[in-house]
C-alpha cells in the first residue's frame, strides 16, 4: 500500500473479528510512532501495550467511546513522560502526531483500529492512570483499540475547496 492509499482510505474501525494481531505487526506500528515529529526531538512517548483482555475489558468501562476495545486483538495505550520534556505544553502534539502515525501503519498492515481520546478529560486521566498504575508524572493521551477489521466503512469525499485560503482568510 503506498502513502496516498493508506493516508484517504484510512478509517477508524469500531467493529473488529476475532483473530490476533501478531507481535512484529504491534512493533511496526510502534516503529511508526516513534517515526513521528516532535517539539526539539523531545520524543516524549511511552506506549502500553495491552494483551490482557481483562485490561482491555476494563477499558471498556472506564472510557465511555471505548467499547470496542472488548472486541480488540490489542490495545495501545499512548502515554507521556512529562519528565524532562524540552517544551513542556507541546507534548500532546508529539504523542498526537505519534498516535496518527500507529494509525497508519496499522491501516496498512491490513488492521483495524480507532482513537480514543483520553487526555485532556480529567476523569479519563485519572481512570487509566489508575488502570494501568501510571507514575504521577507520565499522562495518558490515547487509548487505541486494534484488531481485525470486521467491515470496511465507505470512503466519504472529504477534501473541500471551500477550506483552502491563500496567502490571507
Amino acid at each position: 500500500m503506498d502513502l496516498r492509499e493508506a493516508i484517504l482510505h484510512r478509517r477508524s474501525i469500531r467493529n473488529f473479528a476475532p483473530g490476533e494481531i501478531p507481535e512484529e505487526s504491534v512493533r511496526e506500528m510502534l516503529l511508526a510512532a516513534m517515526y513521528a515529529p516532535s517539539a526539539g526531538n523531545q520524543r516524549p512517548w511511552h506506549f502500553i501495550v495491552v494483551r490482557d483482555r481483562r485490561l482491555l475489558d476494563t477499558v471498556a468501562l472506564i472510557h465511555p467511546y471505548a467499547q470496542m476495545s472488548k472486541q480488540a486483538s490489542v490495545g495501545v495505550l499512548v502515554c507521556s513522560d512529562t519528565t524532562g520534556v524540552k517544551y513542556r505544553d507541546l507534548w500532546p502534539q508529539d504523542l498526537a502526531a505519534a498516535t496518527q502515525n500507529l494509525l497508519l501503519m496499522a491501516h496498512g498492515l491490513g488492521l483495524g483500529a480507532v482513537w480514543t481520546a483520553v487526555y485532556p478529560d480529567p476523569e479519563r486521566v485519572l481512570s487509566f492512570r489508575r488502570a494501568f498504575q501510571l507514575p504521577s508524572y507520565v499522562e495518558p493521551f490515547a487509548f487505541v483499540p486494534i484488531g481485525i477489521p470486521a467491515d470496511t466503512p465507505e470512503h466519504p469525499e472529504r477534501f473541500d475547496e471551500s477550506r483552502i485560503h491563500t496567502n490571507l482568510w
